[in-house]
């Protein structure tokens, strides 16, 4: 299965919020879409809530299911509550992070501007989206990418103080990656809880 492309607003209806933004559609239509959607009183079975949450995080994240599959193993074998560690990992991933200071709007841009080689890791470009930063890591821009339109229009007026688990250098163009963000600073409404309850099945 190839990264899904199609129509964000179907998907963000399909969970009923905003999982990639603001959604005017979204907002005037809070029910599933298709020809049933608003009529739909159907039960969903326990294995249907913990299937969708895991959908919700692969989609939240632009995860494959192999993807999420592998980081999910990486964070069963860590220390620490498998949920909470499977979201920070997600948090560590470079797109991730870059949509997180602002130099993307979303997150599928943050990745296209990674694979286009647009972001440096402690001054070497990185471009693997997947990449996990590590604390203490500065994120920036290249040099030669500085005034590209997409980062200035991202940066212009976004709220760095935000996210307590890293500091942005304006002058510089760059971000430091303090700590792993604890589970209670992650925006993200996603109950990790259930994806482990669907892989541990």
């Amino acid at each position: 299965m190839a990264r899904y492309t199609g129509p964000k607003t179907k998907i963000a209806r399909k969970f009923g919020e905003a999982i990639f933004g603001p959604d005017k559609v979204l907002s005037k239509k809070n029910y599933p879409p298709g020809q049933h959607g608003n009529s739909r009183k159907r039960k969903t079975s326990e294995y249907g809530i913990q299937l969708r949450e895991k959908q919700k995080a692969k989609y939240t994240y632009g995860l494959l299911e192999k993807q999420f599959r592998n980081l999910f193993e990486k964070a069963s074998r860590a220390k620490g509550i498998t949920g909470e560690v499977l979201l920070q990992l997600l948090e560590s991933r470079l797109d991730n992070i870059v949509f997180r200071l602002g130099i993307a709007p979303t997150r599928a841009s943050a990745r296209q501007l990674v694979s286009h080689r647009h972001v440096t890791v402690d001054g070497k470009v990185v471009n693997i989206p997947s990449y996990t930063v590590k604390p203490g890591q500065i994120i920036g821009v290249r040099e030669r990418s500085k005034s590209l339109e997409v980062i200035d229009n991202a940066l212009s007026g976004f709220n760095h103080s935000k996210y307590p688990w890293m500091e942005w250098d304006s002058s510089s163009k760059s971000g430091k990656y303090l700590h792993i963000p604890e589970r209670t600073d992650i925006p993200e409404n996603i109950k990790e809880q259930l994806i482990v309850e669907l892989y541990s099945k």
